[in-house]
Formats: C-alpha cells, sequence, structure tokens
C-alpha cells in the first residue's frame, strides 16, 4: 500500500512539473527539452527505484537480431561509450556502483542495467510524445532539440544497455564457474 502511495506521488509530481515546464519555458527549444529530460530522469529514477521489479521479462533477453551486439556497433555505441568517459559520467558512475569481481555484485550490476534501460524506454516514449505534440503544434523544426536529445539521452542509453547486458551475463557465468572451483 505505502509503495503504490509512493508511485502515485511520483507520477502526479512528474505531471505537475511537466506542467510547469510547459507553462513557464514553453514546449520548444533546446532549454525545454534539456529541462524535460533531466526533470524526467530524476522522476523515473525515483519511480523504477520505489518500483524493485524483479525485471524478468523475455523482453530483457538478448535477441538473435542484435547479433551479439554487432547492430549497436555499427550505430555507433563505442563512440557513445567514449563520450560517455569524455564527460566523465563513467567516473561518476563507477564510483557509485563500484565494479567488484563478485558473482553478487555482477548480478547487482546486470539488474541495473534492466532498470536503467526501463528508465530510459519510460523517458523515450515520453519525449517522444512531447516531440510529436511540437512538430505538429509548432513545426518540424521546433522539436528538432526534443528528437536530437532523446536520441542522445535515452535511445543511446537503451542500446548501451542492450550491448553490455549479454557481457556481463557471460561475467556472471564464468564468475559462478570459478566460485564453484573455488568451494571444491
Amino acid at each position: 500500500m505505502r509503495r503504490t502511495l509512493i508511485l502515485s506521488f511520483i507520477v502526479v509530481l512528474t505531471i505537475c512539473l511537466t506542467y510547469g515546464l510547459v507553462r513557464y519555458i514553453g514546449p520548444h527549444g533546446f532549454l525545454f527539452a534539456w529541462s524535460l529530460n533531466l526533470m524526467l530522469m530524476m522522476c523515473v529514477y525515483g519511480f523504477t527505484e520505489t518500483l524493485k521489479s524483479p525485471l524478468s521479462s523475455a523482453y530483457y533477453d538478448e535477441k538473435k537480431w542484435e547479433l551479439r551486439g554487432q547492430r549497436y556497433e555499427l550505430l555507433g555505441i563505442h563512440f557513445f561509450r567514449k563520450l560517455l568517459v569524455w564527460i566523465g559520467w563513467e567516473k561518476m558512475n563507477k564510483k557509485d556502483n563500484p565494479v567488484e569481481k563478485s558473482t553478487k555484485a555482477l548480478l547487482h550490476l546486470h539488474y541495473r542495467t534492466k532498470q536503467s534501460e526501463l528508465g530510459h524506454i519510460i523517458i523515450l516514449f515520453i519525449v517522444l510524445g512531447f516531440t510529436v505534440f511540437v512538430a505538429f503544434a509548432f513545426g518540424i523544426v521546433e522539436s528538432l532539440w526534443l528528437l536530437f536529445l532523446n536520441f542522445v539521452l535515452n535511445l543511446y542509453p537503451i542500446f548501451l544497455q542492450r550491448y553490455n547486458r549479454p557481457r556481463l551475463e557471460r561475467a556472471i557465468v564464468l564468475s559462478r564457474h570459478r566460485e564453484g572451483r573455488e568451494k571444491k
């Protein structure tokens, strides 16, 4: 019951904050697109942290068409990873979630990739809705910042999580195998 109330509060707060952005900044331009994405990231982070779903859907499994990450490599995922290192995101992220060699730590990191992907998917669709609205109401040019930032701040992070998760799964298998040998 308490969790449902918190989740409902987060949804209502997100709607109110979004309304405030539309009212006081206007639903177009870089400032609105940037503010909307950052505000949604904070709200969705709170939502997914409160939800604590096991995220066991088959959606999160690697798909055949992904070709073990080759599709994402063609889309420039390595450049995006370098960009994250360059702006300091990786360093900040490692400080909050240090990578350890234990299976437990790898499983936690695996779960976090699913949680992050879910959050970015939610934001992607919300911002996409705003992009379509702004394109029809104010013209395509006015919606370009929303579209561009949606790609950079949401679509590519989804690609990154989908690219990293199968590698983590292989590391988990190896870690379990190594821990099984050490117990003998």
